[in-house]
């Protein structure tokens, strides 16, 4: 743990109490609604946390919430730093290293994203099996010693995957699985790479997430990962992408991410 990830727990400690966080979730655009019901929740600006995201992308609340949810004691990030904002892979290892010092084992992290398959359309739910990283970035880049060689065989913690799945099944919501591409955005891909992608075996697009997986799987948290499907990839509707549908679809969808994390937690996965 760092001085700063220590230094920025305990203004949180401060604040939120001293009891330990067991779940950390990170909500993606349009999915900040989960934040709200946290029960008995302290909510923080990230302003006011050092190393977390002071930027910000709209569709993100840019807060830290500590409460109860699903019967555990969580930190929902409501917002997250992407790579394409400043050039950082490693702009989320501040707030993971905090929430880690908190006590957190399990990190949840959920995202909108753009479908290659036809079956898998807008509000979909998908849980991650796998990620693909062509971006030539990495958050580990520049650190020191063994540990920087993190085997990534198991990205996503198979119990918590199976879990997913189990409650899925349970609550009637349906999902997929599916390999995530990293694309570092701003832009929305091109339908050339697009096909590319498809050939590579990916299932989904999107421009954050991956980053965060090997920043924890660094720092030995059991990680799940989890998307909201808000349009289909460039090339395959002939429809224009924008931010602005990115966010209604995800909203739209919000319920049922919503109730298949609270059913997780209940879970005790």
């Amino acid at each position: 743990m760092t001085a700063l990830s220590m230094t920025t727990a305990e203004i949180i400690r401060t604040r939120a109490g001293s009891a330990p966080v067991e779940v950390a979730i990170v909500l993606g655009s349009g999915l900040g609604p989960l934040a709200d019901r946290v029960e008995g929740a302290t909510a923080i600006p990230y302003a006011d946390l050092p190393g977390f995201p002071q930027g910000g992308v709209s569709g993100h609340q840019s807060r830290l919430v500590v409460g109860q949810l699903g019967g555990r004691r969580v930190a929902v990030l409501s917002g997250r730093e992407h790579y394409y904002e400043n050039g950082n892979a490693a702009a989320m290892r501040p707030a993971l290293e905090t929430v880690q010092a908190l006590g957190a084992g399990r990190l949840i992290l959920t995202n909108a994203a753009g479908s290659f398959r036809p079956e898998v359309g807008p509000t979909s739910i998908v849980v991650h099996s796998d990620y693909v990283n062509w971006s030539g970035r990495n958050p580990l880049i520049g650190e020191h010693g063994d540990e920087r060689f993190v085997d990534m065989r198991e990205a996503y913690d198979p119990a918590l995957r199976a879990a997913l799945k189990g409650v899925a099944h349970r609550l009637g919501i349906p999902h997929h699985e599916g390999v995530y591409f990293w694309f570092s955005g701003p832009t929305f891909e091109s339908p050339a790479e697009i096909r590319a992608m498809n050939i590579l075996g990916a299932d989904l697009v999107g421009m954050s997430t991956v980053p965060e997986v090997i920043l924890a799987r660094r720092l030995k948290l059991r990680v799940a990962a989890l998307s909201m499907v808000t349009n289909f990839a460039a090339g395959m509707a002939g429809a224009e992408i924008s931010h602005a549908d990115t966010k209604a679809v995800a909203a739209r969808g919000g319920a049922a991410m919503a109730a298949l994390i609270i059913g997780l937690l209940e879970d005790g996965a």
